[in-house]
């Protein structure tokens, strides 16, 4: 797991070596273990390397292949390495390391851009051919490791992180409405290539790019975006056609449980300590389980975060289940207090808004980490593969009604309000059968604060309402969760853990996994009122009945609605709402925000997610802005 950055001059330019190590600097907290740098020509490369796999000097990057001719810089890690090398040593390639990295290299070698699809792992990797003037950059399946870059005129430029990019810029980033309208009507973040910051794009998930080095050649063609010149970007893995060659085949608990625990098996291989961040959730709580059952990990560490019994988001009743069963349990408590003193290194350290607190419980929980393992294992992809989050009955529900599966549907809203004595997932029933302009015009009024103009100029023109509302089945929306969601969850994990120089491993997302489970019908992910049915079934006998069962979710939530009373809040959340920043952004309703604040104070609304919404944002653009 590293950092990787690089430019490509197209004018024949040479590269300057301070301005690689610049960008290698702004994110040293990525690979604290060893730098290297590439320069050949208007080509340069930089790495900063966090030691997992062969902690030896034979794993400095930019790595070079013994004839010279590749060279590559890879973020990352390939689960699968050690079979793909015996299969390339059986075809007559050498091995002089122990890496992946050079598993990587010789693929490349042997199969070209077909190698991407040998791989079962999370990566971003850039791979320099010597020969033919030419790179060849690839992101992996679903989106775990982040690619960043800026093009204009004169070079294109990339990085596992924005900050890096933006050292590069001739005058200050301008920010991307169009996201922050996103971020703050639906909650979402990375649903396009676009980024917080109109100059920096991501390379999309599940793609890549070839194109040649030499000018003399017309290096990258013209095809628009800034500067007037592109990038010819290729989308290497399908996630729809994958699933359509998946056989008929049953797939039962039992098949589920057995992929599952393969893939946590790959995902131990490390040459450092493994450990597991601990919700007390179904998901991660599932990983532990099998790990104690399947692999007698008795002295594994995991880390949790928790708060005082009772309070929200609050996990530990869940948490303690496996005192008797592990001998390393770490616990920490964010509050109010600790978000307070590290706000502004937590707004740095992401780099865009966010739009919960959620992820600064993670945060927190990795900072827990950082001096007792190098590699965590967490349960990211679950909720998004096997319907977690309570919407996802609305889907189910308009999925049986447009199927006329009417005695079905009205078992599973009985079952559903019974067992959840709740009516979210009938409104967000009749929210997905509105049609994509209501839907987006239902979310802006709920809000009340956005001002009028901003509102008018970018609801026309967002991806959410229809790419991840609009499915019209289960299933649809599960993979459309996968093409439009997953990512900024995977994102903020990135940023959470390699802050603190620790790898996070998403057994969850393995490929093989994710394909058969994203191929069964709907009854087979929702039954009888409860979600993830495949995966309790599977962990029967094996997880706490009380986990097991459990109808709630939390995941790394927080009390955030207390925290924003307290007295330190109320000083810095008045004194942004009144700032004349904010009031000039013409973005908030100042006066709107005010009153919404004042009642939440009063108790009579809780407004948390929006309050934080504004601090980041405001925070943001003071930050990397102003």
């Amino acid at each position: 797991m590293c950092g990787i950055c690089g430019i490509i001059n197209f004018d024949n330019q040479a590269v300057q070596d301070l301005k690689i190590r610049k960008m290698m600097h702004d994110m040293k907290h990525r690979g604290p273990d060893d730098e290297g740098v590439f320069i050949e020509g208007s080509l340069g490369l930089g790495f900063v390397r966090l030691s997992i796999i062969d902690l030896s000097a034979a794993g400095h990057q930019p790595m070079i292949s013994k004839d010279n001719r590749f060279v590559v810089v890879f973020n990352g890690e390939i689960f699968n390495y050690l079979e793909l090398r015996d299969e390339l040593k059986e075809k007559g390639h050498k091995f002089y390391t122990n890496t992946d990295t050079e598993v990587v290299l010789t693929s490349y070698f042997e199969w070209g851009e077909d190698c991407q699809h040998k791989f079962n792992g999370m990566w971003a990797f850039v791979i320099y051919d010597r020969q033919q003037k030419s790179i060849f950059a690839s992101r992996d399946r679903y989106g775990i490791k982040p690619f960043y870059y800026y093009i204009n005129q004169d070079f294109i430029a990339f990085a596992s992180e924005i900050p890096p990019l933006l050292t590069l810029l001739r005058h200050k980033p301008t920010p991307n409405y169009q996201s922050i309208f996103d971020y703050l009507v639906f909650n979402r973040t990375d649903q396009t290539e676009n980024t917080f910051f109109s100059e920096i794009k991501k390379l999309q998930h599940g793609h890549s790019i070839l194109f040649s080095t030499d000018i003399d050649t017309g290096g990258p063609p013209p095809s628009g975006g800034q500067g007037g010149v592109g990038i010819p970007i290729k989308q290497w893995y399908n996630l729809r056609t994958e699933i359509s060659k998946q056989n008929n085949k049953p797939f039962t608990p039992e098949d589920f449980r057995n992929l599952f625990s393969d893939a946590i098996n790959l995902r131990l291989r490390s040459d450092v300590p493994v450990g597991v961040c601990l919700s007390g959730g179904l998901d991660s709580s599932s990983i532990v389980s099998l790990l104690l059952k399947d692999y007698n990990k008795k002295d594994l560490k995991t880390f949790s975060a928790v708060y005082n019994p009772g309070q929200y988001g609050d996990e530990s009743e869940f948490i303690n289940l496996y005192r008797s069963d592990l001998e390393n349990m770490f616990f920490i408590t964010p509050d109010g207090q600790t978000l307070y003193n590290d706000l502004l290194k937590f707004v740095k350290a992401h780099a865009e808004p966010i739009p919960a607190t959620g992820p600064y419980a993670q945060f927190k929980v990795m900072q827990l980490a950082q001096n007792n393992v190098v590699v965590t294992l967490d349960g990211q992809g679950a909720d998004e593969m096997l319907a977690g989050y309570h919407y996802f009955f609305g889907f189910y529900f308009k999925d049986l009604l447009k199927s006329l599966k009417i005695i079905t549907l009205s078992k599973e809203i009985t079952f559903y309000l019974s067992k959840h004595r709740s009516f979210f997932g009938i409104k967000t029933f009749a929210y997905f059968l509105l049609p994509k302009k209501l839907r987006a015009k239902t979310r802006v009024s709920e809000k009340g604060y956005l001002n009028p103009d901003f509102v008018s100029k970018f609801k026309k023109t967002d991806s959410v309402s229809g790419n991840l509302y609009g499915a019209n089945s289960l299933n649809e929306a599960l993979i459309d969760h996968f093409e439009f969601k997953l990512e900024h969850l995977l994102k903020w994990e990135d940023r959470n853990s390699m802050w603190f120089s620790i790898e996070a491993r998403v057994p969850f997302l393995d490929h093989r996994l994710v394909e058969k489970t994203l191929s069964l019908p709907g009854n087979q992910v929702i039954k009888k009122g409860m979600t993830k049915h495949l995966l309790r079934e599977s962990m029967r006998g094996i997880l706490p009945e009380r986990i097991r069962l459990r109808k709630d979710k939390n995941g790394f939530d927080t009390p955030q609605d207390e925290w924003f009373r307290s007295d330190k809040f109320i000083n810095l959340v008045t004194s942004i709402l009144n700032s004349d920043s904010f009031k000039n952004r013409k973005i908030i309703n100042q006066k709107t925000a005010n009153e919404l604040y004042f009642k939440h104070l009063k108790k009579e609304i809780n407004i948390s997610k929006e309050i934080w919404k504004w601090i980041h944002l405001e925070l943001w653009f003071r930050e990397f802005i102003d």
